[in-house]
């Protein structure tokens, strides 16, 4: 006993055998982490609900395009406007079918980006703090405005883009355009000048959560005109000069305003 006391002063815990009459301890709530089970069915219910969404998402797009798949003939007659006679070719037996299915696609995201932002944004919220999701949710209709600024962009530069190409025919050069690889040009350039016009929403994000400040932004200006002037010679699909100089200045006046409202938001 006198050694078992001296242990126990010594402040060194001393092992004991619960006697069957003792009572269990009564449990705690199991742990948020750490047990397996609970982990996995919230990685789970996490890609369920992505499912879900992404469902959601293509029945959205899939309405839309019947709309767009309807409207494919008169869409067809304005985007064939820039051409000379207003007429395309095609060598395929069912290369008309598909270039109105591409046609009502494409249509069909532009239609249904309202339910595609929404439904990012129904993703993302629930793990966003009340004041994040305060900052963050007024940029949802920015960003389908910015997205139908950039589409609307792309049509206003179609014309001129064309006739850059076209000047280049010559007494040597006959144009005989193809329809698949004209409006594979068309419905890159609208797809492309569309989401691009998002990543100042994208930046405004990262400097909400502490990731760039308008101070870093500022000074790496040089770096990013230069990475602005490689991706939009690389995106714009066509190969003319117009596309990629519209789109480049675009995208520098819009890093530049990003940079003005993250200074004014305080970061």
């Amino acid at each position: 006993m006198a050694d078992a006391d001296a242990v126990r002063d010594a402040g060194i815990p001393v092992s004991r055998t619960p006697s069957p009459q003792a009572e269990p301890p009564a449990s705690g709530p199991a742990p948020l982490f750490g047990d397996a089970t609970t982990t996995e069915m919230t990685l789970v219910d996490h890609l369920t609900e992505l499912r879900n969404r992404i469902v959601k998402i293509l029945i959205a797009v899939v309405l839309t395009s019947l709309v767009g798949f309807y409207f494919a003939t008169p869409l067809i007659g304005i985007l064939v406007a820039p051409l000379p006679n207003n007429q395309l070719q095609y060598t395929g037996l069912g290369d008309a079918f598909y270039i109105n299915v591409k046609i009502a696609i494409v249509v069909g995201i532009i239609l249904a980006m309202p339910v595609i932002l929404y439904q990012v944004w129904a993703f993302i919220a629930p793990g966003l703090t009340d004041a994040e999701r305060r900052t963050v949710r007024p940029w949802i209709p920015i960003a389908l405005v910015f997205f139908a600024g950039g589409v609307a962009l792309a049509y206003f530069v179609l014309p001129y883009a064309v006739q850059f190409l076209m000047g280049f025919s010559s007494q040597y050069l006959n144009p005989l355009i193809t329809a698949g690889p004209y409006f594979d040009f068309v419905t890159t350039m609208f797809l492309v000048f569309g989401l691009i016009m998002e990543f100042p929403i994208l930046l405004f994000g990262l400097s909400r959560v502490g990731i760039v400040t308008s101070e870093r932004l500022s000074s790496a200006r040089r770096m990013a005109i230069l990475v602005i002037a490689v991706f939009a010679a690389a995106a714009t699909p066509g190969g003319d000069l117009v596309s990629p100089f519209v789109l480049g200045i675009t995208m520098y006046l819009l890093f530049e305003g990003t940079i003005f409202v993250i200074r004014r938001s305080g970061k």
